[in-house]
């Protein structure tokens, strides 16, 4: 492996790689072709736990079209080379590989110059946009054009709607709307050899309902868009929330270690019925806060600390142990009797649970009243508030870190479980031992975040890595796994996958060598490999 911006892609000649750079000038003009090593580091993953090693993961150049057409010549000459191409909407893929490429020596497609929003209609409550439009430039054309429509944002809001969707991340607004692929509606995509498909009834020519009805007629193929390498997404519908005439944010806390079982089964099945609309989840604050030697015991004794020693520990500290925010979203009659049927159910079936109003707002609001909302992701307001460490906005920001975040179901037995063998796991590798937490963004499954801290030296990165691995094969020993990973670790994620001898995998690399003979657009990612490179995988 070379120094980005110094290294040939893999297999390809210094000769043909400079042609190749030639006709990706011709297409979309000299200015946005890149291949100094200045230019290409800045398309680093930013967060790699590989940082300056002779594994990281880099580019060898990076091409910016504006167009579909020119989308397509870049495909074209990339298929003529066998040169790897690594699309990217804004690269702000952060925690799971950025920019950078799964395979190194591929050229970045950076699209974030294809940022037009092509469509929105507030009666049929949707939106056409290509992938460089992030959050906030959706959020601000809304309010400039006064629609009455929210984007459903995830933290934090510069990133693409687009290739959010793609990697199936998630927001806080209602059911709906907040699994961003789930909120798609037809899509349009260059395709391995060049060629232009669009999904569902984009597939009728001047269609006037493609973003109207997902699936068209015949086999539904979006779906092996996401998460895969199978083409170049260019255009992309969404489903829109109507704004609403007002919203209720409001918490509810239960006192008791073992009320996690009837709080959780609770939560869901109002969520399952939409009387609780929003994203929600579930949290400690018994069980997080500053981690004193009595807390970390409690934390990562094998098999758990027994109920009586958490609710004595949660009663000396003046804790509630368990806590869901909830927002609420309509006429102000409706959500205040959504909100006295949530009190009604809790108190009914969780002795002393308790209540807290957090906020009601009538919309719209203005710019001032948006930027005072503190939990802004639940009412479609995208932020950087993640970042919220710094002290200004041209301060270092936090350390890195890569996201672990495995899917486990929704109850409250696998709940505590997980946040058991993930805290031993931490401990055991000497890190810090976090909270206890699931996020409620999908229909019915729970997400539990983990943050390995990464960084720019060796050691830390040593660390990471292992504890990564680590937290990795736990979860595939409780039949658990993340439900997006950054490339590192990819393939181990995807060993975990392993019924009737890995027939998933197997189908979607004969996917990929029906779609993508040449083996030209990403490879490797989530361990799809071309035929080509099947015998020396990255």
């Amino acid at each position: 492996m070379g120094t980005a911006g110094t290294m040939l892609p893999p297999g390809v000649s210094r000769g043909d790689f400079n042609k190749a750079l030639d006709e990706f000038r011709t297409a979309v003009g000299a200015d946005w072709v890149f291949s100094s090593a200045e230019d290409v580091a800045l398309y680093r993953d930013a967060y790699s736990p590989l940082w300056g090693e002779a594994e990281e993961r880099v580019a060898s150049a990076a091409v910016a079209p504006i167009t579909v057409e020119q989308v397509q010549a870049v495909v074209r000459t990339a298929n003529k080379y066998k040169i790897p191409l690594y699309p990217v909407s804004t690269g702000m893929n952060l925690t799971y590989g950025g920019s950078a490429p799964a395979y190194s020596g591929s050229v970045v497609v950076d699209l974030k110059r294809m940022n037009r929003i092509l469509e929105v209609s507030e009666s049929g409550a949707y939106a056409l946009v290509e992938p460089g439009v992030s959050y906030f430039d959706m959020y601000r054309y809304l309010r400039d054009n006064k629609i009455k429509l929210w984007v459903d944002t995830p933290d934090p809001g510069w990133g693409s709607l687009l290739g959010n969707a793609m990697d199936r991340g998630g927001g806080y607004t209602a059911s709906d709307f907040r699994d961003h692929f789930g909120a798609h509606c037809g899509m349009e995509v260059v395709l391995g050899n060049g060629e232009v498909l669009r999904t569902g009834n984009g597939a009728i020519p001047n269609s006037k309902s493609w973003q109207q009805h997902k699936y068209g007629i015949g086999p539904w193929v979006d779906g092996i868009f996401s998460q895969s390498n199978f083409g170049i997404v260019t255009k992309m519908g969404f489903w829109m929330m109507p704004e609403p005439e007002g919203a209720l944010q409001v918490s509810v806390q239960s006192a008791k270690h073992d009320d996690v079982h009837r709080h959780l089964d609770l939560l869901s099945n109002l969520m399952y019925q939409q009387i609780i609309p929003s994203q929600s989840g579930i949290s400690s604050p018994a069980m997080g806060g500053p981690m004193s030697d009595e807390l970390l015991s409690l934390r990562t004794r094998a098999g758990g600390a027994s109920s009586a020693e958490w609710d004595r520990y949660a009663q000396s500290k003046n804790r509630k142990f368990w806590t869901s925010n909830i927002t609420f979203y309509g006429p102000p009659k409706l959500t205040a009797a959504q909100w006295e049927y949530v009190k009604e159910r809790f108190s009914a079936e969780i002795p002393g649970a308790t209540f807290t109003e957090r906020g009601s707002f009538k919309f719209p609001l203005t710019d001032a009243q948006a930027d005072a909302v503190q939990d802004k992701p639940s009412l479609g307001i995208p932020s950087l508030n993640l970042f919220g460490s710094r002290n200004g906005p041209n301060d270092a920001p936090r350390g890195s870190h890569i996201d672990f975040s495995p899917i486990i179901p929704r109850d409250g037995a696998s709940f505590l479980k997980a946040a058991n063998v993930f805290a031993r796991t931490f401990a055991a590798h000497g890190q810090p031992v976090g909270g206890a937490a699931g996020a409620l963004y999908h229909p019915r499954g729970m997400i539990m975040f983990n943050s390995v801290a990464a960084g720019k030296d060796l050691e830390t990165n040593k660390t990471a890595r292992a504890l990564f691995t680590d937290l990795v094969k736990v979860a595939a020993e409780n039949d658990w796994a993340p439900y997006r990973v950054h490339p590192i670790w990819q393939k181990q994620v995807l060993e975990v996958y392993r019924y009737n001898d890995h027939v998933l995998h197997r189908f979607h690399e004969t996917l990929k060598d029906a779609i993508d003979p040449a083996g030209i657009l990403s490879p490797g990612r989530y361990n799809i490999w071309p035929k080509r490179l099947r015998g020396g995988r990255a």
